[in-house]
Parts: C-alpha cells; sequence; structure tokens
C-alpha cells in the first residue's frame, strides 16, 4: 500500500515556510504481531512542533532533517495483528504525518466514544489535558479571583477560560481579533476580553479589566502581553507557564521585563510544565474533561483544514492566528 508522507527539510529561520517541508510517497511496511494499519482520519498542528525545528537541547527531541514529523493523529484501524485492537475501530497516537502509518499497540489509545474523532485532538486530548492540569494544579483557583489567560481563543485558552469560570473566577482573555474575542464572550462567558493586536496600552487595558489585581496568569504568549501583566499581579498570585508562541520564531533572545522584583514583592510563583510530567493522570484528566463536554458545560471549537497536502499551511497558520481554537488538518 502506498503512504504519502510529509518530511522536514530544513531548519526554517524565522516564520517556517513551505520550503521546509518535502513530500514524499513510499510503500508501507509490511504489518508485523502486534501492530495495526491505520488509515490517517485527522493530523493535529501544535505550535510546540516549532521547537522541534530548531537545533539544540529542549525537553522533546529536534526533528532529525529528512525525517517525517510527527504529532498528534487520529486514525482508523484497517487491519490488526494486536489481540486488543480491529478493524474499524478509531484512536490517537503520536505519529507521523502520512496516510496510512503503522503502529504498535501499546501506542494507541481509543478515542472517548460518541463524539467527533477530531476531538480527541483538541478539548479531550492534550490540548485539554494541558489546560486542565495547568490551572487546576499549578494555578489552583478560587472562587472569586480574577484569571488572565493569553492565547485565549486557542485550543489550550478556551479550555481555561472554561475551566476557570467553572471554579467561580472572574475572566479576562486576551486573543488577536474581534471576532475572537467575541466568541470567548458570547459563547465561553469570558467577562472581560481584550485585542492585544488593536490595543496600544496593554497595560492600562489590563489594568481596566482587572480593577482588583490579577490571581491567576496563564501563559501561552510571552512577550510583551506577559510583561503588562506582571505589575498588575497580587499577592501570592500564581502564573503557569504553558506556552510562549510569541517568541517560537524568533533568532535572538527576547529582552523584557525582569518577572524576579515582580514575584518577589508580592510573593507569588511562576512555574512552567510540559503536559507529559502528568501522563500517570491522564486517565483523570480525560474523564472529567468527557463529563463536562457530554453534559454540554465544556465548549469546543476547531478551525478544519482540508486536504494532506495543506498539512504545512494549516501548520504555518498557527503563527499567524489564523484558527479559532483546535487547529486540525482532515485528511480526504
Amino acid at each position: 500500500m502506498l503512504t504519502k508522507q510529509i518530511h522536514f527539510a530544513s531548519r526554517p529561520s524565522g516564520l517556517p515556510t513551505l520550503e521546509n517541508f518535502a513530500f514524499t510517497e513510499s510503500e508501507a511496511p509490511a504489518l508485523q504481531d502486534g501492530e495495526v494499519l491505520l488509515r490517517t482520519l485527522y493530523i493535529s498542528v501544535d505550535p510546540y512542533l516549532r521547537g522541534r525545528m530548531r537545533e539544540g537541547k529542549s525537553y522533546i527531541t529536534a526533528f532529525e532533517i529528512g525525517q517525517v514529523i510527527e504529532s498528534a493523529v487520529v486514525g482508523e484501524v484497517l487491519e490488526s495483528l494486536a489481540p486488543n485492537f480491529n478493524a474499524g475501530d478509531v484512536v490517537v497516537a503520536q505519529l507521523g504525518w502520512r496516510t496510512y502509518n503503522i503502529a504498535k499497540a501499546g501506542q494507541l489509545m481509543r478515542i472517548v466514544p460518541g463524539v467527533s474523532p477530531s476531538v480527541a485532538l483538541g478539548v479531550l486530548g492534550v490540548p485539554g489535558l494541558t489546560a486542565y492540569f495547568g490551572l487546576l494544579d499549578i494555578g489552583q483557583p478560587k472562587v472569586g479571583e480574577t484569571v488572565v489567560v493569553s492565547g485565549a481563543a486557542g485550543a489550550v485558552g478556551m479550555t481555561v477560560c472554561q475551566i476557570a469560570k467553572f471554579k467561580g473566577c472572574h475572566v479576562i482573555g486576551i486573543a488577536g481579533s474581534d471576532e475572537k474575542n467575541k466568541y470567548l464572550h458570547d459563547e465561553l462567558g469570558v467577562e472581560k476580553t481584550i485585542n492585544y493586536k488593536t490595543t496600544s496600552n496593554m497595560c492600562d487595558a489590563l489594568k481596566e479589566a482587572s480593577p482588583n489585581g490579577i490571581d491567576i496568569y496563564f501563559d501561552n504568549v510571552g512577550g510583551v502581553v506577559s510583561d503588562a501583566v506582571l505589575p498588575l499581579i497580587n499577592e501570592r498570585a500564581r502564573i503557569v507557564l504553558c506556552g510562549q508562541i510569541s517568541i517560537y520564531n524568533s533568532e535572538k533572545p527576547e529582552v523584557g521585563v525582569k518577572p524576579q522584583p515582580f514575584l518577589l514583592i508580592r510573593s507569588a510563583s511562576m512555574k512552567g510544565f510540559i503536559i507529559t510530567q502528568y501522563m500517570p493522570r491522564f486517565a483523570e484528566g480525560i474523564s472529567q474533561l468527557a463529563e463536562w463536554f457530554k453534559s454540554g458545560q465544556l465548549k469546543h471549537a476547531e478551525t478544519i483544514i482540508e486536504g494532506f497536502e495543506n498539512t504545512p499551511d494549516a501548520f504555518i497558520g498557527l503563527f499567524r492566528g489564523e484558527n479559532l481554537g483546535k487547529q486540525v488538518v482532515k485528511v480526504i
């Protein structure tokens, strides 16, 4: 069986371009005991992949030039030599950007039944788990507190906003368009929103939106947005470092406000995390997220790009802010 695949062709300088990707076609290897053949249904494109395109030590191995790019993939089992999986099962796993994948049974997780398969890449997948554990374990929200979320209209951000609302918090969402902020306000109940692209003074905008200061900052963005938050944090505030998408394409170290004086004076904390640290608790997180989702409490938005050949475009679009919610590719 022929499979199309997308390789990492060259390391980008700044924003990735289509020249950094290469398409090939090859024969899929024969199925071995304990393996399944999957037809790819959906591919997740995620900002953290930009970090894997850069040489050097990080929390995850860098892509090698020429290797097939990989991320979370939803696939349908076509053939199985694994005892626990049958043809027709729909699963999610970390796999290559291929139209067909061979995978070992131990890599696979069945999706939550009764929901759209793509949701396993968003609110019931790694982005949802990131929001869940980042906010609840590190942020520890309390009723009446003020929570600021940057990148609030992304897959992680909008889930953070909703969980914070469930916990009785006052939520301020920061996103890059009026359309996204309208969704946050009208659909998710976020009390205040700020368009960072049209706001001339973020500090003043945040001060107006949070007259009682900021208790929790869930940081998906970094950069000047985060610099504006620091002077407004309250005593014992918690800053959750989840992502820094504003600087992923930067070639030089960022220069900005030093956080230490604010953390010291306010007895505040700032903690980064990687979601794989919570793998032993994934079942707990998915169970709660699925309960909220199936009850209609937890809403989900996704931007679906159709066509396997458009996967690199979909990835690059993340850094242009083209997505509302989770960005996925539907392989057709």
